[in-house]
C-alpha cells in the first residue's frame, strides 16, 4: 500500500471476530490464561495490550522499521532510549534540540551514565573529530526545534560507520514526508502528541527500529518500568493517523504561504523555514524529504514586537506543543526552551525576538489576517 492508505487502513486488529471497522478500546488491565502454561498472546496490560498492538504495527509500516514500541508520551520515549546506551557511553546530539531532550540528557542523562556532548550534526568534520571508542550513538533532530536545521542522514551515516547508532527524531515531518530508516538510521522516535495524534488531545511517543535486538531491549524497558500507551490513548492515537497524510498536506501548503508572506513583512528579520529556497538545509531537505513540514520559526525585529504579536493572536493560538489541526504560535524563550541556559539560547539564535508557529489545516486567509492583525 502507499503510505497514505497504510495511514487509512494500516492497523489490523487481528483479535476481531465481528468485523469491526474501528480498532476496539481493550480496557483491561490483565487477561485469563485458557490453561497451565497457556496464553492467548496477551499477558498483563503494561506488557502488551491488543489495542496497542496493532497500533505499534501500524506506525512501525508507516516507518518501513520492522518494530515499534508506544510510549505514554514523547518523553517517555526519549528515556527509553537513554537505557540503550550502556553506562560510560557518550552520545553526540544536535546542538539545537527540543528544550525538553535537553532537559533529559543535561539532567539524568548522566545519572544513568551517558554522557551527552552537543554539536553541529550536519558539520561532518566536526563529527569525525569526535569519533572515539566510547561513542555510541548520534541523535539528530531534523529540521532541529527551534532553528530549522537540517542534518544530511545519509553523509552522516558515511561519516560515523555502521557501529554507531544512530536516532532521528521524526516528529517534525513524519513518515508521510521523511523515513529516517530509509536513510541510514537505526532508530527513528516520534513525539506521537504532535502531527501523528494531529488533535492536540493525546500524549503518546514511539520508537521504531528494524533492529530487533533494539526492539527487544525496548519491550522489556516498557514492560520494566511500564511507560507503554495506554488502551484508550491508543485508539484516539489510531484514529489521529487516519487521517495523517491529509492533514500534513494542508498544513504544509498553509507553511509555505505563512513564511512567503513573512519574508516580506517589515517586522520580520528572518524566517526559518527549509521549503525556503535560500534555507541552508533546502537542498538537503529535497534530497531526504518528500516534503518540508508546517513548521515554521522566524525572528521579528524587537521583543516588544515578539511580545505584541503573543498578545495580538485571536485566531492563531498561544499555546506550547506543535503537529495539531489548530495552529500555535509559541515563544520559545518562555516556553519550549526555557530550561535551556540563557547563554545557550543565545549562541543558538533563540533570542527574545524568535517567534514559532506550528501551522494547522485551518484557511490560510484567516491565519494570514490574524498575523497581520497582531504584527501591525
Amino acid at each position: 500500500m502507499k503510505i497514505d492508505s497504510i495511514c487509512v487502513r494500516g492497523a489490523k486488529d487481528l483479535n476481531d471476530r465481528t468485523g469491526a471497522v474501528a480498532i476496539p478500546i481493550y480496557q483491561t488491565a490483565t487477561f485469563a490464561h485458557p490453561g497451565v502454561g497457556e496464553s492467548t498472546g496477551y499477558d498483563y496490560a503494561r506488557v502488551q495490550n491488543p489495542t496497542r498492538e496493532p497500533l505499534e504495527r501500524l506506525v512501525a509500516s508507516l516507518e518501513n522499521g520492522r518494530e515499534c514500541c508506544a510510549f505514554a508520551s514523547g518523553m517517555a520515549a526519549m528515556d527509553a532510549l537513554m537505557w540503550l546506551i550502556p553506562p560510560g557511553g557518550r552520545m553526540l546530539a544536535t546542538s539545537d534540540l527540543y528544550g525538553g531532550s535537553v532537559r533529559l540528557f543535561s539532567e539524568l542523562a548522566p545519572r544513568a551514565g551517558l554522557n551527552v556532548e552537543y554539536l553541529d550534526t550536519n558539520d561532518l568534520e566536526l563529527v569525525r573529530s569526535r569519533l572515539g571508542p566510547d561513542l555510541k550513538a548520534v541523535f539528530v533532530e531534523t529540521p532541529s526545534n527551534p532553528m530549522m536545521h537540517v542534518t544530511d542522514l545519509r553523509a552522516l551515516r558515511e561519516a560515523v560507520g555502521p557501529e554507531i547508532l544512530i536516532i532521528a527524531d521524526n516528529t517534525f515531518l513524519t513518515p508521510c514526508l521523511m523515513r529516517p530508516l530509509d536513510l541510514g538510521a537505526d532508530v527513528a522516535i516520534h513525539s506521537g502528541t504532535k502531527y501523528l495524534g494531529g488533535h492536540n488531545d493525546t500524549l503518546a511517543g514511539f520508537i521504531v527500529t528494524d533492529d530487533q535486538a533494539i526492539a527487544d531491549r525496548l519491550r522489556f524497558i516498557t514492560k520494566t518500568v511500564g511507560t507503554g500507551l495506554a488502551p484508550f490513548d491508543s485508539f484516539l492515537m489510531i484514529r489521529g493517523i487516519k487521517t495523517l497524510h491529509l492533514r500534513m498536506e494542508r498544513a504544509q501548503a498553509n507553511a509555505l504561504r505563512i513564511a512567503l508572506w513573512l519574508k516580506g513583512h517589515p517586522k520580520v528579520r528572518k524566517v526559518f523555514y527549509p521549503g525556503l529556497p535560500e534555507h541552508p538545509g533546502h537542498e538537503i531537505s529535497s534530497r531526504q524529504a518528500s516534503g518540508f513540514g508546517a513548521m515554521i520559526s522566524f525572528e521579528v525585529d524587537s521583543a516588544q514586537t515578539a511580545e505584541k504579536a503573543l498578545q495580538g493572536v485571536k485566531f492563531i493560538l498561544y499555546a506550547e506543543s506543535l503537529g495539531g489541526v489548530d495552529t500555535l504560535i509559541t515563544y520559545p524563550i518562555l516556553q519550549t526552551h526555557s530550561d535551556v541556559p540563557q547563554e545557550k539560547r543565545e549562541e543558538l539564535g533563540i533570542t527574545d525576538r524568535l517567534l514559532r508557529l506550528s501551522v494547522g489545516v485551518e484557511s490560510a486567509e484567516d491565519l494570514l489576517a490574524d498575523l497581520e492583525l497582531a504584527l501591525s
